[in-house]
């Protein structure tokens, strides 16, 4: 990737259909065309993660997901026909699913080298969280709603001959009185057992997901996660092998925590403005404490020239995807992606300004994001003015691929760490524990 920094651009939100890059050949240090006024780099130092990539999709209920160009078509898709394995050295999978505030997420891979192929995914919105922030409870319709996306996950379990699995459950889960009464009935009712994992350990996958998409370069760099019910923010050294965790936080605000919280969006634009407003003060003062304990570490990365930034979300990809003026999603051309902070500030500004009627007709954002954008454009303005990077990074990519490649290195032959979980911000191969329980889960056929 070239080492200057694009001026920054003035964007243009608009549903006009830009031209599509040509795909990239090998390893070559190639650029995006973005908009008129201005460009992203893509950066290149992507892991050879082969395999389909997940793209969007709508699925079976119309609503916008992700799933793999091989959930599609294709032989890597099909079930192998039966004595077609044998002698072949067929390999086991390894599957990831995380259910979010906002999202139910699958991805399953089979080993490759250091790396691994994907070779089926799915996501689904499914806002388990909604109405949380009123009633402190798990909605009937929005357990109904993650059931249904769950057994379709269960589903693919059973035809992907996966090995192993880590199903976690985060910020709803976490917060809602029912939320162990819920993942006991998805235990009995899919036989997928979910861990409700801790802000620290959703933090750490997400950096082991998605940080060899960070910028190289010397100091200090900031990795964050902005979920539907929490933000995550992980200040990180880098290392040869998985980057050393110096500080993070984690606050109760998400897209759909933030947007329930600050009510309606009101009739006319000054509303509107005035409640984007309050969204980033809130934001912004939820960071306070955060923003002081790590001011020497910003001090430190602007001595060392600006700043370093990634952010993991569908915020992001969002707002990465306007920038591009893409006339749909294209995971390929967003995961790794590399834009000026400045544009995504003035994206945001815009969208802010529109009525959801308005965001509802942008591509990439449609009916399913249009409501809780704003709030992910508030986060990622206080997140920019906490750590101001002129250049921010985009992963399309985050706790699901942590899992697997926590998985996957714990039990590749010589480790010692057969059936175990890496832990702690540390390299996946050097420290595991016991499994046990719905930590790693092996799935059976015979359910």
């Amino acid at each position: 990737m070239a080492e200057h920094n694009p001026p920054a651009a003035k964007v243009k939100v608009s549903s006009r259909r830009s031209r599509r890059r040509k795909g990239r050949t090998g390893r070559s240090r190639s650029h995006v065309a973005g908009t008129a006024e201005g460009e992203a780099c893509r950066k290149d130092a992507s892991p050879p993660v082969t395999g389909a990539a997940p793209r969007e999709t709508t699925n079976d209920n119309g609503k916008a997901g992700q799933q793999s160009a091989a959930d599609q078509s294709g032989p890597e898709a099909s079930e192998p026909r039966p004595g077609a394995t044998r002698g072949l050295g067929y390999r086991k999978s390894y599957a990831a699913i995380d259910l979010g505030t906002n999202n139910c997420r699958l991805l399953i891979a089979r080993p490759s080298g250091e790396n691994f192929t994907v070779i089926d995914a799915f996501s689904r919105v499914v806002r388990l969280g909604e109405g949380l922030a009123q009633s402190g409870r798990l909605s009937d319709d929005a357990m109904e709603r993650t059931l249904a996306a769950l057994h379709v996950c269960a589903e693919k379990l059973r035809r992907r001959n996966v090995l192993l699995a880590r199903s976690v459950a985060t910020e709803a889960c976490r917060r809602a009185a029912n939320g162990s009464e819920f993942i006991e009935r998805v235990r009995e009712e899919t036989g997928i057992a979910l861990d409700i994992i801790s802000a620290r350990e959703e933090a750490r996958l997400a950096v082991l997901g998605c940080h060899v998409l960070l910028e190289d370069g010397p100091g200090p760099a900031m990795i964050f996660d902005i979920g539907g019910g929490s933000t995550e923010l992980v200040l990180i050294e880098s290392t040869d092998t998985v980057p050393r965790i110096l500080d993070w936080q984690s606050v109760p605000w998400g897209v759909v925590s933030l947007s329930e919280s600050c009510g309606s969006e009101g009739e006319g634009q000054a509303e509107r403005l005035e409640r984007y407003r309050h969204m980033r003060r809130l934001v912004s003062d939820s960071f306070s404490a955060f923003s002081a304990r790590i001011a020497p570490a910003r001090q430190a990365a602007a001595g060392h020239g600006a700043p370093r930034l990634l952010g993991t979300s569908g915020t992001v990809t969002t707002l990465a995807s306007l920038h591009l003026e893409l006339p749909q999603y294209d995971r390929r051309m967003v995961d790794g992606l590399i834009v000026p902070a400045e544009s995504m500030r003035e994206i945001s500004t815009r969208l802010s300004a529109m009525s959801i009627e308005e965001r509802r007709e942008l591509n990439c954002i449609g009916r399913e994001r249009a409501d809780l954008v704003v709030a992910g454009c508030a986060i990622l303005e206080a997140i920019l003015d906490l750590w101001p990077a002129a250049r921010l990074g985009v992963a399309d990519r985050g706790i699901r691929e942590g899992i697997l490649r926590s998985l996957i290195a714990s039990h590749r032959p010589g480790d010692g760490c057969a059936g175990g979980v890496p832990r702690g911000d540390v390299p996946a191969r050097s420290a595991c524990v016991p499994r046990h329980g719905d930590v790693a889960q092996p799935v059976g056929r015979g359910r």
